[in-house]
């Protein structure tokens, strides 16, 4: 067998042993200067400060929603449709008009709070008094992989922790049963981005997400290929655990392996538990109505966010909920035709989450996020379509501390972009962590010669949005 010299062995066999003293020395003066603590378990942890949250349902809803047609209706559209933008808009790419389109939908408001709600959104409607609506949102680059990289890591390229990665690297989880990060997608493929969308970056590999399947067998190679002797499965797992370990006491600080050794396990774990968590067939027969169970175009999406729901209260720390796959909200051409269709598929699951989750008594402690990567522009492209639109967006928040009935923010009289109270993608990620009782600014990995956080603070300067949140002292 070929044994390949490390710089570390290298450094401990020659000069006597010398080079072996001073790295370490090295080491040592490093870790006391990172001065963070350094994770690579599953284990819970306190974060920073009490904390208003313990978990995050994160609806992702990919393709770049449309805020004038969906939640901020602008009547100026309306009064103008067919007109170039006033203010001289102009967006160079094939098939856009330039002119105003107004929205194809009607808006009534709701609630206590008077939100205005579009009509293809009948369910959000009921629920508006729970959420927290940040209609000033804006971010970095128009393409969906970029502003989906932007939306969940703070950076439109690839290769950083999303959010998930961080919580569950920063707090682990309380059941040491299930993954702490779960990612429950549409069993007919992956949207655009596919694994990128829960990957650990630079973070070790056990905080990445986990998928969970929808049909089949619920997790990746849970169970054996073929039936094995009793006992066979456990004595292998022994025997690969002891050599595990001597590799790893031969190659300390291997991450990777640290994090395979701790999947195998969970893995072992899970075959007893994953089961009843996912078993929504237990659920009665009122919960499955209220989420669309068996509705055949409402029941795909209701599933996802009923186990969603099941997760959080069995102690999964975030799960993340993917739409259908592809960009189901990318309206370029035929928006009355294509809205209805992936907001009635999505709209009924959504709601009835936040609506059981406080039912439950679980919302005050669960924060719920429902966002896409950007939004869309009021001038038309392919004449019945909007392009894409970084600069304006809609998300919303249930649960977990947000003010429930609130409206924040504003964009212009055409909704082109973001003019009071603007928020950003980092403001956002700070705000969820600090509900999780995290400081961004503190929540630190060491890469590349620098310490990372998850807002990228030291480049994009996020805050925590104070407004956002229910009868809060600021901490930190």
């Amino acid at each position: 067998m070929r044994h390949l010299l490390t710089r570390r062995g290298l450094l401990g066999m020659s000069a006597l042993g010398f080079g072996r003293i001073v790295l370490s020395q090295l080491l040592a003066e490093g870790a006391d200067a990172a001065s963070p603590a350094l994770y690579s378990d599953l284990r819970p942890r306190k974060g920073h400060f009490p904390s208003r949250a313990k978990a995050v349902i994160q609806l992702v809803q990919n393709g770049g929603p449309s805020q004038m047609d969906l939640f901020d209706p602008k009547p100026m559209l309306a009064k103008y449709a067919g007109q170039p933008h006033p203010d001289g808009v102009e967006i160079h790419q094939p098939g856009n008009k330039n002119t105003l389109l107004a929205s194809p939908f009607e808006f009534r408001k709701h609630g206590d709070c008077g939100m205005d709600i579009s009509e293809v959104l009948p369910h959000h409607a009921e629920i508006v008094d729970k959420l927290c609506f940040i209609r000033s949102m804006h971010t970095e680059h128009n393409n969906h992989l970029e502003g989906l990289n932007m939306l969940l890591t703070c950076k439109i390229f690839p290769g950083r922790p999303v959010m998930g990665a961080w919580i569950s690297y920063a707090l682990g989880t309380v059941n040491q049963n299930l993954p702490s990060y779960v990612v429950l997608r549409d069993p007919q493929g992956y949207t655009v981005g596919g694994k990128q969308l829960w990957a650990n970056g630079f973070l070790p590999a056990l905080y990445q997400g986990v998928e969970f399947n929808m049909s089949g067998s619920p997790v990746h190679h849970l169970e054996p290929a073929r039936q094995m002797p009793p006992g066979a499965q456990r004595a292998g797992l022994d025997y690969l655990s002891r050599i595990n370990k001597l590799h790893l006491d031969a190659h300390p600080g291997e991450t990777e392996l640290e994090s395979r050794i701790q999947n195998f396990e969970l893995a072992a774990r899970m075959q007893v538990e994953a089961m009843d968590v996912l078993d929504i067939d237990s659920e009665p027969p009122e919960t499955k109505k209220l989420y669309g169970i068996d509705d055949p175009i409402r029941g795909s999406y209701g599933r996802r966010c009923l186990l969603a729901r099941r997760l959080v209260e069995s102690g999964v720390r975030f799960v993340q909920v993917m739409t259908k796959p592809g960009q189901p909200w990318d309206h370029h051409n035929k928006l009355e035709e294509g809205m209805p269709v992936i907001s009635t598929e999505t709209d009924q699951g959504a709601a009835a989450l936040v609506k059981d989750l406080a039912q439950r008594g679980l919302l005050d402690e669960t924060i719920v996020m429902w966002a896409g990567e950007f939004g869309r522009l009021p001038t038309t492209q392919n004449s019945d379509g909007r392009d894409h639109n970084r600069n304006a967006f809609t998300i919303w928040f249930a649960g977990g501390g947000f003010r429930p009935g609130l409206i924040y923010g504003q964009t212009d009289d055409f909704g082109y972009k973001s003019v009071v109270d603007r928020v950003s993608v980092p403001d956002m990620i700070a705000t969820v962590l600090h509900q999780l009782g995290l400081d961004h600014r503190r929540t630190q990995f060491p890469h590349g010669g620098r310490m990372e956080t998850p807002s990228d603070v030291t480049v994009t300067g996020a805050r925590v949005v104070g407004d956002l949140l229910a009868n809060e002292v600021m901490a930190g």
